[in-house]
């Protein structure tokens, strides 16, 4: 089955982006107006994020998620085939600041959120940095499609560590120089174990483990933001947050990464992934802190 898929998804590949897009449309036709996938999460999300907004403005934005949803899978798929130049012509970010910290001996840990294209992201790093490049990802459940989807991922190079085994993984890279990507917005498991700030008008927990790895070991964090500019073209920007995180009071990285996540979901909403069952954890702290702290129950 795997081999099948792998082969039927090459052959896809292998279509011209204009007509990809177009199988794009159909499916996004599909799973909106047929399927209806996730629209009751996806609307209740985008209620809960921009109260101010009317009916007529969340319809219109929801529908532009869909599409860059569906833009995203065929994208992907893209990737098995697509040329390096044709990358890098299509997606846009400066590296210096990789390059700086590369040149300096230092590792560095990139924070990032479910914005679209991750995956062309991952793939132009890959081109173009100098680092290890080390990817956190969660296991699919289903063994053909876990495979298939490493096989996307690490086509280019990058070496992907199981989230949930994340700290047997990480020993061998300790004492060696590396880049690794942290998609830093997933849902905890443990919402006793995080922090919690206010996000997109409510209050949310948020993993303490890219922090906690960071000062532990004084790992540079630098905040990823990648905007979609048109259909198929994607520019992202790279912001040193801390390059001696060791220095910083505990909370201050995740909440200097939240903020600029949540101006960046503002600045540009249809890019982020608004299916996901973001908020199902509730705060449970009688009295919630003021704006801007945080609340780290163990």
């Amino acid at each position: 089955m795997y081999y099948f898929l792998l082969a039927f998804t090459y052959g896809i590949s292998i279509l011209p982006l204009w007509l990809l897009y177009l199988i794009s449309d159909g499916i996004y036709l599909i799973i909106y107006y047929v399927v209806g996938y996730r629209k009751k999460v996806v609307f209740a999300n985008l209620r809960q994020a921009f109260p101010d907004k009317t009916n007529k403005e969340i319809t219109l934005l929801a529908k532009k998620y869909y599409l860059n949803l569906t833009d995203m899978m065929v994208e992907t798929i893209k990737l098995l085939t697509i040329s390096p130049e044709n990358l890098e012509r299509r997606f846009i970010c400066d590296l210096t600041v990789l390059h700086e910290l590369y040149a300096k001996g230092k590792s560095c840990q990139l924070h990032l959120g479910h914005n679209f294209n991750w995956e062309w992201a991952n793939q132009f790093c890959m081109q173009g940095v100098r680092f290890p490049f080390l990817v956190v990802y969660m296991p699919l459940t289903n063994k053909t499609a876990d495979r298939l989807f490493r096989h996307f991922r690490e086509k280019s190079g990058s070496t992907l560590l199981p989230a949930n085994d994340i700290r047997e993984a990480m020993q061998p890279w300790y004492s060696k120089q590396y880049l690794i990507a942290l998609v830093a917005d997933q849902n905890p498991g443990n919402p006793r174990r995080c922090y919690w700030f206010p996000f997109l008008n409510k209050m949310t927990a948020f993993y303490k483990g890219p922090e906690m790895t960071a000062k532990r070991n004084n790992i540079p964090v630098v905040f990823a933001d990648i905007r979609k500019v048109k259909r198929g073209y994607y520019h992202a920007t790279l912001k040193l947050a801390f390059e001696e995180p060791q220095q910083a009071p505990d909370g201050a990285i995740t909440e200097a990464f939240v903020h600029f996540l949540e101006k960046n979901i503002h600045e540009q909403p249809e890019v982020w992934v608004w299916s996901h069952r973001r908020w199902k954890h509730e705060y449970k702290t009688p009295t919630p802190p003021l704006a801007g702290t945080k609340d780290g129950v163990d």
